[in-house]
Formats: structure tokens, sequence, C-alpha cells
């Protein structure tokens, strides 16, 4: 049976994320994950954040051209414009995003288990035994420490006996070539209960690839036939009869917040599985790669000295406290059931003094806390 410093559940951003920055520190790491490839079943749009974008490296030939304009439908499509002075966003290709950070983790000297559906962990004397299926097979591992980046339903999570998420909308999207807005390209949200209950339909053409999309409280709507609809309403501002349709995405977006018990002495959580994703706008990347930097750090450090005190500081507790505010707003935005409520609010919104406070939502830096943890000497990662 082979034994494993870290262990790392889930091949998305996350798990790729802490891999890199393990993998750096001479640490012995597995990467596991179900798919084969990790350009297969996306689930993300893949919009970075200009904040993400100054402060990681993200690779230039992985992400679209710059968006700096937002454009906020209200349900009888009464538009609020918003531009920035700045380069705000870009949609990620991230299947080439996914790949390009696997081959990095590969060279740093990762072991790379695909295929792998994990069954189950079980606690042993220094760290865990993690059983994957493979082929049918089962194949297990010993670990120090194993982390779970398996997303919005993380299993890691119920053997580490950590919290769970227990509050998500359902997203699903189509990804469209061929498709042209007039104008520069743009994010267009829609606000309408019908298509996209306590969450928005979306629009983010970059002027080379189309994403439209539509998430929602799952007891609420059908996510297909919602998307549907959707794009038959929105004829008069995309023209889709010459678009060719590359893929569809879909999946759960945890939106309860930060979880609070995210670590113990066998693992912690990253990513979706740690809840890490606004509650308000339900944007995950940003979240995803300050969780998981933050994560490496302390898994090295606490394999480094097994002090408990470490992963203290690895708290959804520490975190929530940011994000009081988005988990009011995410609540009062689950209420919205109505077109009509949304189109009054959209009015509000249109009003010079709300008009700033909606820039600011869709602009503002404010995100996943930086956290400062002092590192031994042994233990630098960046």
């Amino acid at each position: 049976m082979e034994t494993f410093d870290a262990t790392i559940v889930g091949a998305g951003l996350a798990g790729l994320q802490c891999a890199r920055l393990l993998s750096k520190q001479g640490l012995r790491v597995l990467l596991a994950d179900r798919k084969g490839s990790l350009d297969q079943k996306i689930h993300t749009t893949g919009i970075f954040v200009r904040r993400t974008l100054e402060d990681f490296d993200i690779p230039e030939d992985c992400l679209g051209p710059v968006i700096r304009r937002v454009s906020l439908y209200s349900p009888a499509h009464r538009i609020l414009n918003l531009q920035s002075k700045h380069d705000e966003f870009r949609v990620g290709r991230m299947g080439r995003l996914y790949s390009r950070y696997l081959n990095q983790c590969l060279r740093a000297g990762v072991s790379w288990l695909p295929l792998a559906n994990y069954v189950d962990s079980l606690p042993v004397a220094g760290g865990s035994i993690v059983r994957f299926n493979v082929d049918s097979k089962i194949q297990s591992v010993t670990t120090r420490f194993l982390i779970g980046g398996d997303g919005a339903c993380s299993r890691v999570a119920r053997d580490l006996k950590l919290d769970a998420n227990r509050e998500w909308i359902v997203g699903v999207e189509n990804v469209y070539e061929e498709v042209h807005l007039d104008g520069s390209p743009r994010l267009l949200c829609f606000l309408n209960p019908k298509f996209a209950p306590g969450y928005i339909a979306w629009i983010a053409y970059d002027g080379e690839q189309t994403h439209i999309g539509v998430g929602g409280y799952p007891a609420r709507f059908d996510p297909v036939a919602a998307l549907e609809e959707f794009e038959a309403s929105v004829t008069d501002i995309v023209d889709l009869r010459r678009a060719v349709r590359i893929e569809r995405r879909g999946g759960r977006i945890p939106v309860g917040g930060v979880l609070k018990n995210i670590a113990n002495k066998r693992g912690l959580l990253i990513g979706d599985a740690a809840g890490a994703v606004s509650p308000l706008t339900a944007g995950g990347l940003d979240p995803c790669m300050r969780l998981s930097t933050f994560a490496a750090k302390v898994t090295a450090e606490f394999l480094a000295h097994r002090n408990p005190e470490i992963l203290e500081q690895y708290s959804g507790r520490i975190f929530r406290s940011r994000f009081v505010s988005r988990m009011w707003a995410r609540q009062i935005a689950a209420q919205m059931q109505s077109p009509l409520v949304a189109e009054i609010l959209c009015a509000t919104l249109r009003m010079p003094f709300f008009s700033t406070i909606a820039a600011h939502v869709f602009f503002g830096r404010g995100s996943f806390p930086d956290v400062d943890l002092k590192l031994s000497p042994e233990v630098q990662i960046s």
C-alpha cells in the first residue's frame, strides 16, 4: 500500500491549486479524480474577477478577452448599464486551465489517479487509509492528511466528520461559438424569478465564446426547461441561429457561506466542499484560489510540526464574519418569487444612488479574505 503525505480528492481548480503548492514543498502528494480527463464535464462558467487576475498566475492563453461592461436586465428587459474603468472580468478556458495546472502538478512530482471514485476513508495511527474504486477494483493508500475538494456534496467531509453544505442552487448553461453581439464584450445578468428563482440568468459574451445559463433553487424550477425558455426569450438580444454549441455545463453551487467546521487532525476541506462561494453572487473562483492557497500553507505547516493550534486558524467561523451582509442578502434573494417585485427592484437599482451600489456589487474588490499564517523557515508557500 502506497503512502502519501497528502491525498487530495477532486481535481477541480481547488484541488489543482492545492496540489501545485504542496508539491513545491517536496511533499508526496496524490491527486485523485473520478474523471479520466479534466476537460470533461466542467461545471463552472469560469468568470475570473479582477482581484484574482491580479494576484494569481492564470496563464494568458487560458483566458478570454477582457470584459468591462455589465448590463442588468429586469423581467421586462429594462436595462441598467454599468461600465468599469478597469479590466474587471475574463472568462476562463477552464478545460485548458485544468490541463495546464495538472501538467504543472505532474512535473512537480504529484501522483495522478484518474477514473478514481472515492469510496471512504478510515482513521489509522498518523493519518487515514483512503479507498478508491478504480476500474471496478478497490485501491487503497495511506495518507498523513486528507484534503476534500470533491464538490458541494462532499463525501470526504462525511468521513472526516466535518460540516456539510445544506443550501445550494443549481445552474445549467450552454457554451456557444459563432455568436456575435453588437458592441464590446460584456456580462448580461437577468433578474427574473421565472427563469432563475433566487438567483439570475446570464449571458457572458467575451467576443470569442458565449455562455448562456440559468441558476436557481432546485425545488422551484426545472433548470434545463428554464434554460430553453430563457434562450427563446432573448432572441432580441442574441442571435443563436448560426450558433455552434460546444458544451453544456451544470451542477450544484453551495450558497450557505463558508462552513464553520472545515478542518481537523485528519484533514480539511477546500473549494465547494468547504462552501467557499460568495453567498450573494455564487462566485467561487476567487474564494477557491485563496482558500486553497491558505489550505496548502496550513497543511504543510501542520505536517511539519503536528501542532493542532495551526488547524484552528483554518476555521470557517473566522471566514464567515466577512460574509454576514452577503448571507443576509442571499436570504432576501431567496424569497424573491414575483417578477413584479423583481421589476420594482431593478427600477430602484436604476436610480443614481442605487446604481452606485449595483456597480459596487459587480466591480467591488471585496472577496474572500487573505489570511496570514506565520510559517516556519522550512515551510514557505507562495
